[in-house]
C-alpha cells in the first residue's frame, strides 16, 4: 500500500487507520531518515489504541522503550537509534510478549526486530518536503 500524507491531519487519521488493523503480536518497524515523521505516526497509532487522543506520549529516545496498556492491550513504542549493538535489542524484550503489540523506530538498528516486523512502514520526505510519502508492508 502506497499513500501520500500531506500534513499531520492525515498522519493522524492514518495512525487511527493502522491501530485498526493492528492485531496482538504485530510488530511495526518505522523506517524513514530523521525527520520523516515516524514518531509522529507512533503517537498517533498509540493515542488512536488507547482511545484517547490526548494521551501524552513522550519520546522513547533515551529511555529506548515507553509502554503503553490500551483497550487493546500492552503497546510498546520503541526507538533503537541509540542502541550500540544489534544484541542490546535483546534485552528489551521487545520479542517476549506475544500479545502485545511494538511501534518500533529505527528497526534496522537491530536485524532480529526487522526479521521479526509483521508490517513495515517506510515513511519518505519528497521533493520540496511539504507531506510524506508512506508505504506499508505486511509480511
Amino acid at each position: 500500500m502506497e499513500r501520500f500524507l500531506p500534513d499531520d491531519d492525515a498522519t493522524t487519521a492514518f495512525g487511527a487507520e493502522l491501530a485498526a488493523m493492528l492485531v496482538p503480536g504485530d510488530i511495526v518497524s518505522l523506517e524513514g531518515e530523521l525527520g520523516a515523521g515516524k514518531s509522529a505516526l507512533a503517537r498517533a497509532t498509540i493515542r488512536a489504541l488507547a482511545n484517547d487522543p490526548e494521551l501524552e506520549i513522550p519520546s522513547p529516545t533515551f529511555a529506548l522503550v515507553q509502554p503503553y496498556e490500551t483497550p487493546r492491550g500492552l503497546v510498546l513504542h520503541a526507538d533503537l537509534y541509540r542502541l550500540g549493538d544489534a544484541a542490546e535489542a535483546d534485552e528489551l524484550g521487545l520479542l517476549d510478549n506475544d500479545a502485545g503489540i511494538v511501534l518500533v523506530e529505527w528497526a534496522e538498528r537491530a536485524e532480529q526486530m526487522v526479521a521479526a516486523a509483521t508490517i513495515t512502514i517506510t515513511l519518505a520526505i519528497p521533493p520540496g518536503g511539504a507531506g510524506r510519502t508512506l508505504t506499508l508492508t505486511r509480511r
